[in-house]
């Protein structure tokens, strides 16, 4: 069966309208909600956040495979979606680095601390020794030394609800104070035995003590429950400590056994949402430095995106006067075509989603040239068939027939090559080229229905009309079709 040009234009109609009403801003026109989620992402550079790069630094010995870094990346990844980061890009560089980009977020010294630090988290047999807030401790998961030094060291709080030591509560006397002890080494040879780990956590939280005081609250699995009843209930009167990252931040006195769950208390409010997350997500596989921090700011972004607007805008006009005056109607069917591709690829921006940077929106540009060069081979062939005499309408299928395989070509060729680019942009860690490669490669595949069906079926459209059959609206003279017989048809 064959399909009839007005029956091609009420399918591009109908996408073109579902194409504009994406694009529309906001609620606007959508009664039901429907385009809630439907918002445009914007990269680091364009809305301004957040870009650390994380090396890998391993203990002697110890050897960061792809395995380990994958799972490294995998808790930051958690971490991170817990900061509440919208379009946040996480990904391996190399063999040992981590590219963490938060576009967005305006507090490079929080996006540090809740990334870097190992979080390893264990409560230890203090062997009847009360031990200070800040101590250094060896245990038996590990000696101190296997644990990257942390540029903070919070003081914190018993494992429990029950009543915590002297030393505790001179550390949660002083409201919204966060001391930062120095850490005391612990005694030469001295290793403390490991009770439950992050490991064995369930879930660990934000919650309030009996008295309303914001604490982390957690839960354990129970294997570890059990193991914690029967130590706490045969060490009451004992004190047991709470340690971070082999260093204490709390040593409490056992009130009561307790079985599987308790909290962390002394922390601020933002210390509390931060270690709940970090305990939740995980402990880091290999600890981790930040080699390089960059803070991109909103207002570099908001003028990047006006002249990068304005460049569109220019660009396309440009493009269009040309078309028009060399091409005559095709020309002005093309601009149609420029126009109508435009509003399906910013649509499926939206849709996938694509998150907008600098590169992203130079290669959507470059993609509005190649949907031209389309055109431009078409009506090049078309000016052919009228010059040797062929009918318009003739002439117009010969056109698109003939130009097809070279479009085909070379689109997949282009095609072929943002696919590479996106692969490299991911294996260093370049968003910058992953951007550009992806958003190049929609425009692409766009730009080859829209000038082979859209511009197709509009001229198809336009020769039903009389007016339109005169061989000056492609802009030829009839005195050059006259010449083209005598050579040969």
């Amino acid at each position: 069966m064959r399909i009839r040009p007005w029956q091609t234009l009420i399918v591009i109609v109908l996408l073109s309208l579902a194409a504009i009403w994406v694009d529309l801003p906001g609620q606007q026109l959508d009664p039901f909600g429907w385009k809630r989620s439907i918002t445009v992402r914007l990269g680091l550079d364009l809305q301004g956040g957040v870009q650390l790069v994380l090396q890998a630094r391993p203990p002697a010995g110890v050897t960061v495979t792809q395995d380990v870094l994958q799972g490294t990346r995998d808790t930051i990844e958690r971490r991170v979606n817990g900061l509440g980061v919208s379009e946040p890009v996480i990904q391996t560089r190399g063999t040992d680095q981590i590219l963490v980009e938060l576009p967005g977020f305006q507090d490079p010294e929080r996006a540090v601390r809740v990334l870097q630090r190992t979080a390893l988290l264990e409560i230890i047999d203090t062997k009847g020794e009360f031990l200070p807030v800040g101590t250094t401790v060896n245990t038996t998961l590990g000696p101190a030394s296997d644990v990257a030094p942390t540029s903070t060291a919070s003081a914190s709080t018993p494992a429990s609800a029950t009543e915590p030591a002297a030393a505790s509560e001179t550390a949660a006397a002083t409201p919204g104070a966060t001391p930062t002890p120095a850490a005391t080494p612990t005694p030469t040879g001295t290793v403390y035995e490991t009770i439950v780990t992050g490991a064995d956590l369930k879930d660990a939280y934000p919650t309030t003590d009996q008295f309303g005081n914001l604490v982390v609250g957690f839960e354990l699995k129970p294997e570890a429950a059990d193991r914690f009843y029967q130590y706490t209930s045969t060490h009451i009167g004992q004190p047991m400590s709470i340690v971070v990252d082999k260093q204490v931040i709390n040593t409490a006195t056992i009130r009561d056994a307790i079985r599987d769950r308790g909290i962390i208390q002394g922390l601020t409010a933002q210390e509390v949402r931060d270690l709940a997350l970090q305990l939740k997500s995980g402990a880091l596989a290999v600890p981790l430095e930040v080699v390089q921090s960059r803070t991109v700011g909103p207002t570099l972004g908001q003028d990047s995106i006006r002249k990068s607007i304005v460049a569109g805008i220019v660009g396309l006009g440009l493009v269009a006067l040309f078309m028009i005056l060399y091409y005559r109607l095709p020309g002005f069917i093309s601009v149609i075509a420029l126009l109508l591709y435009t509003a399906y690829v910013f649509a499926l921006f939206k849709l996938i989603p694509v998150v907008l940077t600098l590169p992203g929106i130079a290669g959507f540009i470059l993609s509005i040239g190649m949907a031209v060069d389309a055109n431009v081979l078409i009506f090049a062939r078309i000016r052919e068939e009228l010059r040797l005499g062929r009918p318009i309408a003739r002439a117009i299928e010969e056109g698109f027939n003939h130009a097809w395989p070279s479009i085909r070509d070379s689109n997949i060729s282009t095609m072929i090559s943002c696919m590479i680019l996106f692969w490299f942009g991911r294996y260093v860690g370049a968003t910058i080229i992953q951007g550009f490669a992806l958003t190049l490669f929609i425009g692409v595949a766009v730009s080859m229905f829209t000038a082979i069906v859209v511009t197709r079926t509009l001229l198809r459209l336009l020769l039903t009309r009389h007016l339109f059959r005169d061989v000056r609206w492609f802009g030829i003279s009839p005195s050059q079709v006259a010449i083209a017989p005598a050579r040969g048809d």
